[in-house]
């Protein structure tokens, strides 16, 4: 994801899986797309667990 600075992978049926390497993978299943073809939710879901977990390589240390 580009707002937090992992990689993740998405699908057009709403799927999308992020890993943050060494420490975590998160899959998310919600339906509603965007322009792009991934899934609002579960980019909105994959954010705030990488800010949760202090995973945003964007986040001051």
């Amino acid at each position: 994801l580009y707002t937090v600075g992992i990689p993740a992978k998405s699908g057009v049926g709403g799927g999308m899986v992020a890993v943050v390497p060494g420490q975590y993978a998160i899959a998310v299943y919600s339906p509603p797309l965007d322009a792009a073809g991934n899934s609002v939710r579960a980019q909105q879901t994959i954010e705030y667990v990488a800010n949760a977990t202090r995973a945003n390589l964007f986040l001051a240390k």
